[in-house]
């Protein structure tokens, strides 16, 4: 057993699910509602029971809680840089490059790497680029042992049907598994089982845009995992909240099997 498969197992445990916390939406949007101080954000905002905080690798260094405590959450970093998850800069092109190596961000801490791609752009030499960025980066984290968690994300996923959005979440899934993808972190489709039976790694589903009500994003999560993800990755679905660690923890109990009405009551959720 070597050190993917070492840390891929406690990400996912003995449940073979995963509670992921998304942090890193200055990496492309600045400060944001609730995480303009990512310090307080980790130190106080993060519950014991969640497996992993996706963040960049520049605030890793400046934010050790709670990665630094025993017991804490693992630490999956963003390696690339896109144009198109600036939202409010309205970029659309996705371009990508290299932010960080897998050397730098181990040395921050990090224990696996997040990499996305993008494909349809609608232009062929970008897409090959982005793929070939995708394998520079992957293969700097496969020498280090780190796990790679592939993120597929459609250029304009706004703009596209329901169906279109699915076939091409299926397709893009797929290829990053032939890529080399160890998990893969992407949306959840209008026939997510057909993404989940052509993708031979798990899947975890995005939060998107925030829920009105915390029941709403628990009932989203349940439908992610009753439709094969593997676990889920909340951002401001998880951190927008009155208490977001009491949410997280009802989130968890959902992740691994729980009803949302009985989660939320357990942990007395209150919008």
């Amino acid at each position: 057993m070597g050190g993917r498969e070492i840390r891929l197992g406690r990400l996912f445990g003995e449940s073979g699910r995963a509670v992921v916390i998304a942090v890193d939406h200055g990496f492309f949007d600045g400060p944001i509602e609730g995480m303009e101080n990512l310090t307080d954000v980790l130190a106080r905002r993060v519950d014991s029971c969640v497996d992993a905080v996706l963040l960049s690798p520049g605030m890793l260094g400046r934010c050790p809680a709670p990665f630094s405590r025993r017991g804490g959450p693992m630490a999956i970093v963003r390696l690339n840089w896109a144009t198109h998850y600036c939202f409010g800069w309205d970029y659309r092109e996705a371009e990508t490059e290299e932010a960080f190596t897998a050397e730098e961000a181990v040395a921050l801490g990090a224990d696996a790497a997040l990499i996305s791609l993008t494909l349809r752009t609608g232009s062929e030499p970008r897409d090959a680029r982005n793929v070939a960025v995708f394998r520079r980066l992957a293969r700097g984290a496969e020498r280090l042992g780190l796990p790679v968690v592939g993120e597929y994300f459609p250029r304009r996923p706004n703009d596209l049907s329901p169906r279109e959005l699915h076939e091409e979440v299926k397709t893009g899934c797929r290829v990053l598994a032939e890529l080399g993808a160890d998990l893969i972190k992407t949306y959840h489709t209008a026939a997510f089982r057909e993404v989940v039976e052509g993708c031979p790694v798990p899947i975890l589903c995005l939060g998107a845009e925030k829920t009105p009500k915390q029941l709403d994003a628990l009932r989203m999560a349940a439908r992610q995992m009753a439709d094969g993800a593997r676990g889920v990755v909340f951002g401001r679905n998880a951190i927008q909240r009155p208490d977001p660690p009491r949410f997280q923890r009802a989130l968890a109990d959902v992740v691994r099997g729980e009803s949302p009405e009985k989660a939320a009551a357990k942990h007395g959720l209150r919008d």
